[in-house]
């Protein structure tokens, strides 16, 4: 599988959506088709939605999945007042889902999940985690749910795959428009991404790919 820096797959995103085409619905119902195949029907699923376009992914697979028939919470740690404008509408259609949402860091207290969405940060990730973040990756990890990673697992530098703290640990990764670099070389992103797989929501990626891994 080809692998690409976080510069090129922006370059391809930013092309796309210049035609008009919506990616963050495509991405949700990727997202949303793969927890459905592997979760148990009518299962409970935790979507961790992070501050920007990875959360909007997260929180669109979370509304598919409740019109599904699974009973899905949803954290939005930092709350909804500055996500992107797609994200926001992303957030709007888990709400008029009829979705609940936590604004804060603190996990739902006791309750056994079937399947944990990582949409936290994805390939947006360049400086290390701070203490609450790191904090709800280890309250994540310590769950031993398994977790579907939204393009990579929170926690890592997709272009190095350097682990920028604590990282999820995650059973499978799915990547939309192309899989980074950091999951395709030896190191902490790939010992942290699990089974890698990749969408690519209907986007060609241009130029040369480092066919690394």
């Amino acid at each position: 599988m080809p692998s690409y820096s976080v510069a090129q797959i922006r370059h391809a995103e930013q092309r796309a959506l210049a035609t008009g085409r919506a990616l963050m619905p495509l991405a949700g119902a990727a997202a949303a088709n793969f927890v459905a195949a592997r979760a148990p029907a009518h299962g409970t699923i935790l979507a961790l939605a992070g501050p920007g376009n990875n959360g909007g992914d997260a929180l669109e697979a979370a509304a598919l999945l409740l019109t599904k028939g699974f009973d899905v919470q949803v954290v939005l740690p930092a709350g909804p007042g500055k996500l992107p404008d797609d994200a926001a509408r992303a957030w709007a259609g888990w709400r008029a889902a009829g979705g609940d949402t936590r604004t804060h860091t603190v996990l739902p207290d006791g309750q056994p999940f079937d399947l944990v969405i990582d949409g936290l940060f994805g390939i947006g990730l360049n400086r290390p985690l701070d203490s609450a973040w790191q904090s709800l990756i280890d309250a994540i990890n310590a769950m031993q749910a398994p977790v579907l990673a939204l393009d990579v697992p929170s926690g890592i530098d997709a272009d190095t795959g350097r682990a920028l703290g604590r990282p999820i640990r995650a059973r499978w990764t799915l990547s939309f428009i192309a899989r980074s670099r950091g999951l395709a070389v030896p190191g902490a992103g790939r010992d942290a991404a699990g089974e890698c797989h990749a969408d690519t929501l209907g986007v060609v990626m241009p130029g040369a790919a480092d066919e690394a891994g």
